[in-house]
């Protein structure tokens, strides 16, 4: 019998994911430039609290008009250690490591996350590593260093920057890896939800200099800090965790490889700082990786079976 061609369901199932994730890198991307102006009046740990609490607020709304109630049992695990890692710490790391290092070394380093996340991926969660995955991932790192070598000219770098770069790092890819198991019990939108709200919690420490610094920042800083919560946070999470339940987090993480790509695009329209041929190039590389790690190799289709006119005849003791 002939393989059968996926079914439409299923078809269509993949392509909302696809777009899942395409809204999550953009987002995401979208996310580098709010920072960069919300940054200049708010510090890191006050920074990533007003997002979480925005973030919160807006997936609260959302679960009540669904009517989501609270996540299963099984799923806690999950989002506790993914709102703990990715939530909390990771955008406070991020943020922290941003202010010590240049944009191109914070990019360049945190850019291992996709690494890690396919080798414990492998490890806990068995996802499978093949050829064409690993391949699009060497070559966006590839693209990744182009684009942190560009951006990499001031030499305002330090231990400290990198060291935190990495522990953001580590943090994503732990805190992606811990939430796949708790998409099989919770919805997207449960685990998303309730992991923001443990992110908010752990970075409670902060309020007294969010309330501060809030008195004193500008509108626009205020705004753009907003805009983190509802749009990269509580809509690009969602999608993220969506797209996520349907594949392997090895692969989505290589989707994130799209984000230094459309960040440099982003900055470009949106902030005049017109890339170099060599940020250029690292961008095209940075894509061309990941569509070469979301690509499926051909399958042929298997041989026809034999009618039953073009069977063989069982061999009888009169043909002998």
């Amino acid at each position: 019998m002939m393989n059968a061609s996926p079914s439409a369901p299923d078809r269509r199932t993949e392509l909302l994911a696809a777009g899942a994730a395409t809204v999550t890198v953009l987002l995401w991307a979208s996310a580098f430039v709010s920072i960069r102006s919300a940054g200049a009046s708010y510090s890191p740990g006050a920074l990533a609290l007003g997002r979480l609490l925005a973030g919160a607020l807006a997936l609260g709304v959302l679960c009540l008009v669904r009517g989501e109630g609270l996540p299963p049992r099984g799923a806690w695990r999950g989002i506790v250690i993914s709102g703990v890692l990715w939530f909390g710490f990771y955008m406070v790391a991020l943020n922290w490591g941003e202010q010590q290092v240049d944009a191109g070394t914070a990019a360049l380093v945190v850019n291992v996350g996709p690494v890690l996340i396919a080798l414990l991926g492998a490890r806990l969660l068995g996802d499978a590593m093949p050829p064409r995955l690993l391949a699009g991932m060497a070559v966006s790192f590839a693209g990744a260093v182009a684009v942190g070598l560009s951006m990499s000219g001031d030499g305002r770098n330090s231990v400290l920057g990198v060291v935190l770069c990495l522990l953001a790092a580590g943090a994503y890819a732990a805190g992606v890896v811990a939430q796949k198991p708790a998409l099989g019990s919770g919805s997207p939108l449960q685990v998303t939800t309730f992991g923001c709200l443990v992110g908010a919690v752990t970075c409670l420490p902060f309020a007294g200099q969010l309330v501060r610094e809030m008195g004193d920042a500008p509108a626009s800083a205020t705004w753009n800090m907003l805009y983190l919560g509802v749009f990269p946070t509580a809509l690009a999470f969602t999608t993220w965790a969506y797209a996520l339940a349907r594949t392997t987090a090895s692969r989505m993480g290589a989707t994130t490889y799209a984000v230094p790509a459309l960040v440099v695009a982003m900055s470009w329209l949106f902030l005049g700082e017109v890339p170099g041929l060599l940020t250029l190039g690292g961008g095209l590389l940075c894509l061309a990786g990941v569509a070469v790690s979301r690509s499926r190799p051909r399958t042929r289709p298997a041989p026809a079976p034999l009618t039953e006119e073009a069977a063989p005849v069982p061999e009888t003791e009169s043909q002998v």
